[in-house]
């Protein structure tokens, strides 16, 4: 515990999405290697055991904005800056798009997009103060490929891959990096959202076939020992490296689905993955 932080970063580490999954597994992993860890989350209680091993605790939804500026302002207080935000929180809403209402649309973006983007707007000034800082965002190779039943959760990783390519060239002036962190299917809680996102749907009942079978693939594909899918630890160390080494990649593509998928996608006739979208994912039974 009584490490020195590794390399570059100065000042602490602020992580959302910390109740759970990747989000708990990087704020111990940040804490135990010597950094000052400020692990976030909507519920303090589902984070006393980051509570026990050092982290600092702060109640945060980032959807909010009162609470994103009281988020920031509490670790500046103390540190004057941040020097690595941890953009994790987020969820996917699954189902057909004609069934997704515009409300439940707007919930993913401003979860998923526009509460990373807000924190990484007021912790900049800081940044920019301290002379440099990191931005690492965990998107996902959702942000890569997309695939029918997943078409809100895609949308919203995509935008958020497009938002770190801009800011990357803009905020580089001052000091601040800002990587991209991009998994594929992770064995965390992460299924069980989203699973109850497909089944709170209303809508034409044209598609419960469709429901069922999506419903079926995605928990075959985030099974712990399926193909690929990787545990919230592993996805951890590589946000770890993203925000300690001295000279970051843009991307950290994890896992083999992650770094293959976008090439075999790009290799492959639009026609030709509509097609197999169909089956595997039929509207029928």
């Amino acid at each position: 515990m009584n490490r020195s932080p590794p390399l570059l970063i100065r000042g602490p580490v602020l992580i959302t999405g910390c109740s759970s999954g990747v989000g708990r597994a990087a704020a111990a992993l940040f804490r135990r290697a010597g950094f000052e860890t400020f692990a976030t989350a909507r519920q303090l209680s589902a984070m006393e055991d980051l509570r026990a091993i050092g982290c600092r605790t702060l109640q945060l939804d980032v959807t909010d904005d009162d609470a994103r500026r009281a988020a920031v302002e509490a670790v500046e207080a103390d540190f004057g800056a941040i020097g690595v935000l941890v953009n994790n929180a987020g969820y996917g809403q699954y189902g057909p798009l004609e069934d997704i209402s515009l409300d439940a649309l707007r919930r993913q973006f401003e979860t998923n997009v526009f509460g990373g983007l807000r924190l990484a707007q007021l912790a900049l000034p800081g940044m920019r103060r301290a002379g440099g800082g990191r931005i690492v965002n965990v998107s996902s190779v959702a942000g890569r490929v997309s695939v029918a039943g997943g078409g809100a959760y895609h949308a919203s990783k995509f935008a958020l891959e497009a938002l770190a390519d801009a800011l990357r060239p803009e905020v580089a002036p001052f000091g601040v990096e800002v990587v991209n962190v991009l998994p594929g299917p992770i064995a965390t809680q992460f299924e069980a959202r989203l699973l109850k996102s497909i089944s709170e749907l209303e809508g034409d009942d044209l598609y419960a076939p469709f429901k069922r079978n999506l419903a079926r693939r995605m928990h075959g594909f985030l099974a712990k020992g399926g193909f690929g899918v990787m545990s919230a630890e592993h996805v951890a160390k590589i946000i770890f490296k993203a925000a300690t080494t001295p000279h970051p990649r843009p991307r950290y593509s994890v896992g083999l689905i992650a770094r293959f998928g976008p090439l075999a996608r790009a290799l492959t006739p639009d026609r030709l993955v509509d097609r197999l979208m169909r089956l595997a994912i039929p509207n029928s039974e």
